[in-house]
Protein backbone atom coordinates (compact mmCIF):
# COMPACT_ATOMS: atom_id res chain seq x y z
CA UNK A 1 0.00 0.00 0.00
CA UNK A 2 1.23 3.47 -0.83
CA UNK A 3 2.31 5.21 2.35
CA UNK A 4 1.10 8.55 0.96
CA UNK A 5 -2.49 7.28 0.94
CA UNK A 6 -2.69 6.38 4.63
CA UNK A 7 -4.14 9.74 5.74
CA UNK A 8 -7.10 9.17 3.44
CA UNK A 9 -8.09 5.92 5.14
CA UNK A 10 -10.76 5.60 7.80
CA UNK A 11 -9.87 4.82 11.39
CA UNK A 12 -11.64 1.48 11.04
CA UNK A 13 -9.54 0.52 8.01
CA UNK A 14 -6.32 1.73 9.65
CA UNK A 15 -7.12 -0.39 12.71
CA UNK A 16 -7.51 -3.48 10.51
CA UNK A 17 -4.23 -2.88 8.66
CA UNK A 18 -2.30 -2.09 11.83
CA UNK A 19 -3.67 -5.12 13.66
CA UNK A 20 -2.64 -7.43 10.80
CA UNK A 21 0.75 -5.67 10.61
CA UNK A 22 0.30 -4.82 6.93
CA UNK A 23 1.34 -1.29 7.88
CA UNK A 24 3.26 0.09 10.84
CA UNK A 25 2.34 2.77 13.32
CA UNK A 26 5.51 4.61 12.30
CA UNK A 27 4.26 4.79 8.71
CA UNK A 28 0.82 5.96 9.79
CA UNK A 29 2.07 8.71 12.08
CA UNK A 30 4.74 9.92 9.65
CA UNK A 31 2.17 10.21 6.87
CA UNK A 32 -0.31 12.12 9.01
CA UNK A 33 2.41 14.45 10.28
CA UNK A 34 3.28 15.24 6.65
CA UNK A 35 -0.35 16.06 6.00
CA UNK A 36 -0.45 18.31 9.05
CA UNK A 37 2.69 20.10 7.89
CA UNK A 38 1.25 20.65 4.42
CA UNK A 39 -2.34 21.59 5.27
CA UNK A 40 -2.53 22.95 8.81
CA UNK A 41 -1.03 26.38 7.96
CA UNK A 42 -4.04 26.90 5.67
CA UNK A 43 -6.72 26.11 8.26
CA UNK A 44 -5.13 26.47 11.73
CA UNK A 45 -6.86 23.41 13.16
CA UNK A 46 -4.07 21.81 15.21
CA UNK A 47 -2.62 24.48 17.46
CA UNK A 48 -0.12 22.52 19.58
CA UNK A 49 1.72 19.76 17.72
CA UNK A 50 3.31 16.86 19.60
CA UNK A 51 5.27 15.28 16.75
CA UNK A 52 8.28 13.94 18.63
CA UNK A 53 6.25 12.13 21.27
CA UNK A 54 3.87 10.84 18.60
CA UNK A 55 6.75 9.29 16.66
CA UNK A 56 8.20 7.78 19.82
CA UNK A 57 4.82 6.35 20.76
CA UNK A 58 4.48 4.90 17.26
CA UNK A 59 7.83 3.16 17.61
CA UNK A 60 6.67 1.70 20.92
CA UNK A 61 3.41 0.52 19.33
CA UNK A 62 5.37 -1.27 16.61
CA UNK A 63 7.56 -3.02 19.15
CA UNK A 64 4.67 -4.05 21.40
CA UNK A 65 2.50 -5.49 18.63
CA UNK A 66 5.24 -7.94 17.63
CA UNK A 67 5.50 -9.33 21.16
CA UNK A 68 1.99 -9.04 22.52
CA UNK A 69 -0.41 -8.02 19.75
CA UNK A 70 -2.38 -4.74 19.56
CA UNK A 71 -2.54 -2.65 22.71
CA UNK A 72 -6.24 -1.99 22.11
CA UNK A 73 -8.82 -1.19 19.44
CA UNK A 74 -7.11 2.11 18.53
CA UNK A 75 -3.58 0.68 18.34
CA UNK A 76 -1.37 3.07 16.37
CA UNK A 77 -4.19 5.34 15.21
CA UNK A 78 -3.57 9.12 15.27
CA UNK A 79 -5.91 11.28 17.30
CA UNK A 80 -5.98 14.97 18.20
CA UNK A 81 -7.58 16.19 21.41
CA UNK A 82 -9.65 19.34 21.80
CA UNK A 83 -7.73 22.01 23.69
CA UNK A 84 -10.24 21.71 26.54
CA UNK A 85 -8.97 18.21 27.40
CA UNK A 86 -6.06 18.06 29.85
CA UNK A 87 -3.01 16.34 28.37
CA UNK A 88 -0.14 15.54 30.75
CA UNK A 89 3.06 17.24 29.66
CA UNK A 90 1.40 18.92 26.68
CA UNK A 91 0.17 22.51 26.69
CA UNK A 92 -3.55 22.90 27.32
CA UNK A 93 -4.78 26.49 26.96
CA UNK A 94 -8.61 26.15 26.91
CA UNK A 95 -8.31 28.78 24.17
CA UNK A 96 -7.68 31.43 26.84
CA UNK A 97 -4.74 33.82 27.33
CA UNK A 98 -5.08 33.09 31.05
CA UNK A 99 -3.79 29.55 30.39
CA UNK A 100 -1.63 30.14 27.31
CA UNK A 101 1.39 28.53 28.97
CA UNK A 102 -0.41 25.93 31.13
CA UNK A 103 0.91 22.36 31.02
CA UNK A 104 -1.18 19.87 33.03
CA UNK A 105 0.46 17.15 35.10
CA UNK A 106 -2.32 14.64 34.41
CA UNK A 107 -4.52 13.47 31.56
CA UNK A 108 -8.26 13.88 31.46
CA UNK A 109 -10.26 10.65 31.61
CA UNK A 110 -10.99 10.79 27.87
CA UNK A 111 -7.28 11.14 27.06
CA UNK A 112 -6.46 8.33 29.49
CA UNK A 113 -8.87 6.03 27.71
CA UNK A 114 -7.71 6.74 24.17
CA UNK A 115 -4.09 6.29 25.24
CA UNK A 116 -4.88 2.99 26.97
CA UNK A 117 -6.61 1.83 23.75
CA UNK A 118 -3.40 2.42 21.79
CA UNK A 119 -4.22 5.74 20.11
CA UNK A 120 -1.38 8.17 19.43
CA UNK A 121 -1.92 11.85 20.23
CA UNK A 122 -0.46 14.13 17.57
CA UNK A 123 -1.57 17.38 19.20
CA UNK A 124 -4.39 19.67 20.33
CA UNK A 125 -7.21 21.17 18.26
CA UNK A 126 -8.32 24.78 18.40
CA UNK A 127 -11.37 25.96 20.34
CA UNK A 128 -12.90 29.34 21.19
CA UNK A 129 -12.09 30.54 24.69
CA UNK A 130 -13.41 27.93 27.16
CA UNK A 131 -15.43 26.46 24.29
CA UNK A 132 -17.70 29.51 24.14
CA UNK A 133 -19.53 29.79 20.83
CA UNK A 134 -19.89 28.02 17.49
CA UNK A 135 -17.12 29.90 15.71
CA UNK A 136 -13.56 28.85 16.55
CA UNK A 137 -11.26 31.79 17.22
CA UNK A 138 -9.31 33.08 20.22
CA UNK A 139 -6.53 35.52 21.05
CA UNK A 140 -4.01 32.74 21.69
CA UNK A 141 -4.08 30.99 18.31
CA UNK A 142 -6.43 32.95 16.06
CA UNK A 143 -9.22 31.64 13.82
CA UNK A 144 -9.73 28.14 12.45
CA UNK A 145 -10.79 28.08 8.80
CA UNK A 146 -13.03 25.71 6.90
CA UNK A 147 -11.15 23.22 4.66
CA UNK A 148 -13.95 23.40 2.08
CA UNK A 149 -13.40 27.15 1.68
CA UNK A 150 -10.88 28.91 3.89
CA UNK A 151 -12.78 32.20 3.82
CA UNK A 152 -15.43 30.51 5.95
CA UNK A 153 -15.81 29.40 9.57
CA UNK A 154 -15.20 25.79 10.59
CA UNK A 155 -17.88 26.17 13.27
CA UNK A 156 -17.31 25.53 16.93
CA UNK A 157 -16.54 25.03 19.58
CA UNK A 158 -14.91 21.83 18.31
CA UNK A 159 -14.01 23.64 15.09
CA UNK A 160 -10.36 22.67 15.18
CA UNK A 161 -11.35 19.03 15.47
CA UNK A 162 -13.82 19.20 12.58
CA UNK A 163 -11.35 21.02 10.32
CA UNK A 164 -8.55 18.58 11.17
CA UNK A 165 -10.79 15.64 10.27
CA UNK A 166 -12.06 17.13 7.02
CA UNK A 167 -8.51 18.05 5.96
CA UNK A 168 -7.38 14.43 6.54
CA UNK A 169 -4.85 15.45 9.21
CA UNK A 170 -6.24 12.85 11.65
CA UNK A 171 -8.92 10.15 11.38
CA UNK A 172 -10.30 10.66 14.91
CA UNK A 173 -10.91 13.61 17.24
CA UNK A 174 -12.85 14.27 20.39
CA UNK A 175 -15.09 17.21 21.10
CA UNK A 176 -17.49 18.55 23.69
CA UNK A 177 -21.02 19.87 23.39
CA UNK A 178 -23.25 22.05 25.52
CA UNK A 179 -25.13 24.01 22.87
CA UNK A 180 -24.00 22.26 19.70
CA UNK A 181 -20.21 22.18 19.82
CA UNK A 182 -19.91 18.61 18.51
CA UNK A 183 -22.68 18.93 15.95
CA UNK A 184 -22.30 22.44 14.50
CA UNK A 185 -18.65 22.12 13.38
CA UNK A 186 -19.35 18.65 12.03
CA UNK A 187 -22.12 20.15 9.89
CA UNK A 188 -19.89 23.01 8.73
CA UNK A 189 -17.01 20.70 7.75
CA UNK A 190 -18.84 17.63 6.33
CA UNK A 191 -17.83 15.24 9.11
CA UNK A 192 -19.68 13.39 11.89
CA UNK A 193 -20.18 14.62 15.45
CA UNK A 194 -22.12 12.65 18.06
CA UNK A 195 -23.56 14.24 21.18
CA UNK A 196 -24.08 11.12 23.34
CA UNK A 197 -26.51 10.70 26.19
CA UNK A 198 -25.19 12.22 29.40
CA UNK A 199 -23.02 9.77 31.32
CA UNK A 200 -22.27 7.49 28.38
CA UNK A 201 -18.93 9.30 27.98
CA UNK A 202 -18.05 10.27 31.56
CA UNK A 203 -15.99 13.42 32.06
CA UNK A 204 -13.23 13.94 34.61
CA UNK A 205 -11.97 16.20 36.07
CA UNK A 206 -14.98 18.53 36.13
CA UNK A 207 -16.33 21.23 38.44
CA UNK A 208 -19.79 19.65 38.72
CA UNK A 209 -19.91 15.91 38.14
CA UNK A 210 -23.73 15.97 38.18
CA UNK A 211 -24.09 18.50 35.33
CA UNK A 212 -25.78 16.93 32.28
CA UNK A 213 -26.08 19.82 29.84
CA UNK A 214 -22.46 19.50 28.66
CA UNK A 215 -21.03 16.22 27.36
CA UNK A 216 -17.88 14.91 25.69
CA UNK A 217 -18.17 12.85 22.53
CA UNK A 218 -16.54 11.47 19.38
CA UNK A 219 -15.91 13.12 16.02
CA UNK A 220 -14.83 11.33 12.86
CA UNK A 221 -15.30 11.25 9.10
CA UNK A 222 -17.90 8.48 9.27
CA UNK A 223 -20.52 7.20 11.67
CA UNK A 224 -18.68 3.87 11.92
CA UNK A 225 -15.45 5.59 13.01
CA UNK A 226 -17.34 7.74 15.52
CA UNK A 227 -18.83 4.56 17.00
CA UNK A 228 -15.34 3.03 17.20
CA UNK A 229 -14.07 5.98 19.24
CA UNK A 230 -17.22 5.94 21.37
CA UNK A 231 -16.52 2.30 22.26
CA UNK A 232 -13.26 3.46 23.86
CA UNK A 233 -14.20 6.73 25.54
CA UNK A 234 -17.58 5.47 26.80
CA UNK A 235 -18.38 3.17 29.69
CA UNK A 236 -18.43 3.15 33.47
CA UNK A 237 -16.06 5.28 35.53
CA UNK A 238 -16.11 5.44 39.37
CA UNK A 239 -14.90 9.06 39.33
CA UNK A 240 -18.10 10.17 37.57
CA UNK A 241 -21.37 10.07 39.53
CA UNK A 242 -23.48 9.89 36.35
CA UNK A 243 -21.44 7.35 34.37
CA UNK A 244 -23.38 4.54 32.70
CA UNK A 245 -22.78 1.05 34.12
CA UNK A 246 -20.82 -1.48 32.10
CA UNK A 247 -18.52 -1.07 29.13
CA UNK A 248 -19.13 0.57 25.76
CA UNK A 249 -17.60 -2.26 23.72
CA UNK A 250 -20.92 -2.93 21.99
CA UNK A 251 -20.39 0.22 19.92
CA UNK A 252 -17.65 -1.65 18.05
CA UNK A 253 -20.33 -4.00 16.75
CA UNK A 254 -21.90 -3.91 13.33
CA UNK A 255 -24.11 -0.91 12.52
CA UNK A 256 -25.73 -2.65 9.58
CA UNK A 257 -29.49 -2.98 10.07
CA UNK A 258 -32.72 -2.83 8.12
CA UNK A 259 -34.23 0.61 8.78
CA UNK A 260 -37.35 0.18 6.66
CA UNK A 261 -39.52 -0.09 9.76
CA UNK A 262 -38.16 3.14 11.25
CA UNK A 263 -40.55 6.05 11.76
CA UNK A 264 -38.93 9.50 11.62
CA UNK A 265 -40.42 12.85 12.56
CA UNK A 266 -39.42 15.48 9.98
CA UNK A 267 -38.80 18.85 11.67
CA UNK A 268 -37.38 21.35 9.14
CA UNK A 269 -37.99 24.34 11.46
CA UNK A 270 -37.87 23.03 15.05
CA UNK A 271 -39.86 25.23 17.42
CA UNK A 272 -40.33 27.67 14.55
CA UNK A 273 -36.72 28.89 14.46
CA UNK A 274 -35.65 30.58 11.22
CA UNK A 275 -33.66 28.37 8.85
CA UNK A 276 -31.67 29.63 5.88
CA UNK A 277 -33.29 28.47 2.59
CA UNK A 278 -29.96 27.01 1.45
CA UNK A 279 -29.96 24.65 4.43
CA UNK A 280 -33.59 23.71 3.92
CA UNK A 281 -33.00 23.01 0.24
CA UNK A 282 -30.14 20.57 0.91
CA UNK A 283 -32.15 18.72 3.53
CA UNK A 284 -35.43 18.77 1.57
CA UNK A 285 -33.72 17.34 -1.51
CA UNK A 286 -30.90 15.12 -0.28
CA UNK A 287 -32.08 13.92 3.12
CA UNK A 288 -35.67 13.25 2.12
CA UNK A 289 -34.53 11.40 -1.01
CA UNK A 290 -32.21 9.28 1.14
CA UNK A 291 -35.02 8.42 3.55
CA UNK A 292 -37.28 7.48 0.67
CA UNK A 293 -34.59 5.20 -0.78
CA UNK A 294 -34.26 3.51 2.61
CA UNK A 295 -38.00 2.97 2.92
CA UNK A 296 -38.21 5.10 6.07
CA UNK A 297 -41.61 6.44 7.08
CA UNK A 298 -41.48 10.23 7.40
CA UNK A 299 -44.10 12.05 9.45
CA UNK A 300 -44.40 15.83 9.63
CA UNK A 301 -44.49 16.11 13.40
CA UNK A 302 -42.34 17.62 16.09
CA UNK A 303 -42.27 17.55 19.88
CA UNK A 304 -43.34 20.45 22.08
CA UNK A 305 -40.06 22.20 22.95
CA UNK A 306 -41.64 24.90 25.12
CA UNK A 307 -39.27 25.86 27.91
CA UNK A 308 -36.19 24.40 26.22
CA UNK A 309 -34.64 27.77 25.49
CA UNK A 310 -35.36 29.26 28.92
CA UNK A 311 -34.02 26.28 30.85
CA UNK A 312 -30.94 25.93 28.62
CA UNK A 313 -29.91 29.58 28.91
CA UNK A 314 -30.38 29.74 32.69
CA UNK A 315 -28.57 26.47 33.40
CA UNK A 316 -25.79 27.39 30.99
CA UNK A 317 -25.24 30.72 32.74
CA UNK A 318 -25.30 29.02 36.14
CA UNK A 319 -22.64 26.56 34.95
CA UNK A 320 -20.43 29.38 33.65
CA UNK A 321 -20.60 31.17 36.99
CA UNK A 322 -19.79 27.96 38.85
CA UNK A 323 -16.93 26.79 36.64
CA UNK A 324 -15.36 30.12 35.60
CA UNK A 325 -16.33 32.45 38.42
CA UNK A 326 -12.83 32.45 39.91
CA UNK A 327 -11.19 33.14 36.54
CA UNK A 328 -13.65 35.97 35.98
CA UNK A 329 -12.90 37.58 39.34
CA UNK A 330 -9.13 37.28 38.93
CA UNK A 331 -8.71 37.88 35.19
CA UNK A 332 -11.76 39.78 33.91
CA UNK A 333 -9.69 42.00 31.61
CA UNK A 334 -8.26 38.97 29.80
CA UNK A 335 -11.59 37.22 29.13
CA UNK A 336 -13.45 37.80 25.89
CA UNK A 337 -16.81 39.53 26.12
CA UNK A 338 -18.90 36.43 25.38
CA UNK A 339 -17.32 34.44 28.22
CA UNK A 340 -17.68 37.38 30.62
CA UNK A 341 -21.32 37.88 29.58
CA UNK A 342 -22.16 34.27 30.43
CA UNK A 343 -20.41 34.43 33.81
CA UNK A 344 -22.03 37.75 34.73
CA UNK A 345 -25.45 36.40 33.81
CA UNK A 346 -24.83 33.39 36.02
CA UNK A 347 -23.66 35.49 38.94
CA UNK A 348 -26.88 37.54 38.77
CA UNK A 349 -29.16 34.50 38.91
CA UNK A 350 -31.40 34.02 41.91
CA UNK A 351 -32.01 30.63 43.47
CA UNK A 352 -35.64 30.59 42.34
CA UNK A 353 -34.57 31.10 38.70
CA UNK A 354 -32.32 28.06 38.85
CA UNK A 355 -34.90 25.86 40.54
CA UNK A 356 -37.55 26.96 38.03
CA UNK A 357 -35.22 26.12 35.14
CA UNK A 358 -34.64 22.65 36.57
CA UNK A 359 -38.40 22.08 36.88
CA UNK A 360 -39.01 23.34 33.33
CA UNK A 361 -36.31 21.11 31.92
CA UNK A 362 -37.72 18.08 33.74
CA UNK A 363 -41.18 18.72 32.29
CA UNK A 364 -39.60 19.22 28.85
CA UNK A 365 -37.88 15.84 29.07
CA UNK A 366 -41.08 14.07 30.08
CA UNK A 367 -43.01 15.57 27.12
CA UNK A 368 -40.30 14.82 24.58
CA UNK A 369 -39.69 11.30 25.92
CA UNK A 370 -43.42 10.60 25.54
CA UNK A 371 -43.32 11.93 21.97
CA UNK A 372 -40.32 9.71 21.16
CA UNK A 373 -42.34 6.63 22.03
CA UNK A 374 -44.21 7.24 18.75
CA UNK A 375 -41.14 7.72 16.52
CA UNK A 376 -37.65 6.27 16.24
CA UNK A 377 -35.87 9.54 15.54
CA UNK A 378 -36.26 13.23 14.75
CA UNK A 379 -34.70 14.67 11.58
CA UNK A 380 -33.90 18.38 11.62
CA UNK A 381 -31.22 20.94 10.71
CA UNK A 382 -27.98 20.89 12.67
CA UNK A 383 -27.29 24.55 12.09
CA UNK A 384 -29.83 27.11 10.93
CA UNK A 385 -27.26 28.51 8.47
CA UNK A 386 -24.48 27.17 6.26
CA UNK A 387 -20.90 28.17 7.13
CA UNK A 388 -20.49 31.94 7.40
CA UNK A 389 -17.42 34.11 6.76
CA UNK A 390 -14.58 33.50 9.22
CA UNK A 391 -14.14 37.27 9.55
CA UNK A 392 -17.52 37.53 11.32
CA UNK A 393 -17.98 36.87 15.04
CA UNK A 394 -21.39 35.28 14.68
CA UNK A 395 -24.55 35.29 12.57
CA UNK A 396 -26.56 38.46 13.17
CA UNK A 397 -29.55 37.74 10.92
CA UNK A 398 -31.37 34.73 9.46
CA UNK A 399 -34.06 35.36 6.85
CA UNK A 400 -34.08 39.03 7.95
CA UNK A 401 -34.78 37.97 11.53
CA UNK A 402 -32.20 39.57 13.88
CA UNK A 403 -30.03 37.27 16.01
CA UNK A 404 -29.22 39.38 19.04
CA UNK A 405 -26.48 37.34 20.75
CA UNK A 406 -23.77 34.89 19.73
CA UNK A 407 -26.09 32.10 20.95
CA UNK A 408 -29.30 32.93 19.08
CA UNK A 409 -28.40 31.38 15.73
CA UNK A 410 -27.59 28.01 17.38
CA UNK A 411 -31.09 27.27 18.67
CA UNK A 412 -31.60 24.25 16.40
CA UNK A 413 -28.80 22.62 18.36
CA UNK A 414 -29.23 23.92 21.89
CA UNK A 415 -32.96 23.24 22.02
CA UNK A 416 -32.03 19.57 21.53
CA UNK A 417 -29.32 19.82 24.20
CA UNK A 418 -31.97 20.83 26.71
CA UNK A 419 -33.94 17.62 26.07
CA UNK A 420 -30.99 15.41 27.01
CA UNK A 421 -31.58 13.15 24.00
CA UNK A 422 -28.63 11.77 22.00
CA UNK A 423 -28.10 13.53 18.69
CA UNK A 424 -25.73 13.34 15.76
CA UNK A 425 -24.68 15.47 12.79
CA UNK A 426 -24.33 13.51 9.56
CA UNK A 427 -23.07 15.01 6.26
CA UNK A 428 -26.11 15.67 4.06
CA UNK A 429 -24.80 17.60 1.06
CA UNK A 430 -23.64 21.00 -0.15
CA UNK A 431 -25.11 24.37 -1.02
CA UNK A 432 -24.76 25.78 -4.53
CA UNK A 433 -21.65 27.59 -3.24
CA UNK A 434 -20.08 24.26 -2.25
CA UNK A 435 -20.51 24.70 1.52
CA UNK A 436 -21.35 21.65 3.65
CA UNK A 437 -24.71 21.10 5.35
CA UNK A 438 -25.38 18.47 8.00
CA UNK A 439 -28.51 16.59 8.99
CA UNK A 440 -29.24 16.35 12.71
CA UNK A 441 -30.77 13.08 13.86
CA UNK A 442 -32.11 12.87 17.40
CA UNK A 443 -32.60 9.48 19.05
CA UNK A 444 -34.77 8.05 21.78
CA UNK A 445 -33.78 8.34 25.46
CA UNK A 446 -30.56 6.33 25.97
CA UNK A 447 -30.94 5.15 22.38
CA UNK A 448 -27.39 5.90 21.28
CA UNK A 449 -26.73 2.58 19.54
CA UNK A 450 -30.00 2.61 17.59
CA UNK A 451 -29.29 6.24 16.63
CA UNK A 452 -25.86 5.25 15.29
CA UNK A 453 -27.40 2.39 13.29
CA UNK A 454 -29.89 4.74 11.67
CA UNK A 455 -27.29 7.49 11.13
CA UNK A 456 -25.00 4.97 9.43
CA UNK A 457 -27.77 3.99 6.99
CA UNK A 458 -28.65 7.63 6.32
CA UNK A 459 -24.99 8.54 5.82
CA UNK A 460 -24.51 5.86 3.17
CA UNK A 461 -27.73 6.83 1.41
CA UNK A 462 -26.85 10.54 1.28
CA UNK A 463 -23.26 9.86 0.21
CA UNK A 464 -21.79 13.24 1.16
CA UNK A 465 -19.38 11.92 3.80
CA UNK A 466 -17.35 10.14 1.09
CA UNK A 467 -16.31 13.49 -0.40
CA UNK A 468 -13.02 15.17 0.44
CA UNK A 469 -12.22 18.89 0.19
CA UNK A 470 -9.80 19.60 -2.68
CA UNK A 471 -7.50 21.39 -0.24
CA UNK A 472 -6.91 18.11 1.61
CA UNK A 473 -5.74 16.33 -1.53
CA UNK A 474 -2.84 18.74 -1.78
CA UNK A 475 0.14 18.22 -4.06
CA UNK A 476 1.99 15.56 -2.09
Amino acid sequence: MSEASLHQLSATRLAQLLSSREISAREVIADHLEQIEAINPLVNAIVTLDADRALARAAWCDEVIVKFGPVGPLHGIPIAHKDLQDTAGLRTTYGSPIYKDYVPSRDSLLVERTKAAGAICVGKTNTPEFGTGSHTYNTVFGVTRNPWSTDYSAGGSSGGAAAALAARMVPLCDGSDMGGSLRNPASFCNVVGLRPSAGLVPSWPVTDGWFTLAVDGPMARSVRDAALLLSVIGGHEPRSPIAWPGSAERFRGSLETDVRARRVAWCPTPAGVPVDPRVRNVLDVNARAAFESLGVELVDEQPDLAGAEESFLVLRAWHYAMSLGDDYRQHRAELNDDVAWNVEWGLRLRAEQITEAIKIRTALYERVAAFMQRVDALAMPVSQVPPFLASERWVTSINDEPQHTYLDWMRSCYLVSATGLPSISVPAGFTDEGLPVGLQLVGQPDGDFALLEFAHAAELAMGASALCPPLALGTR
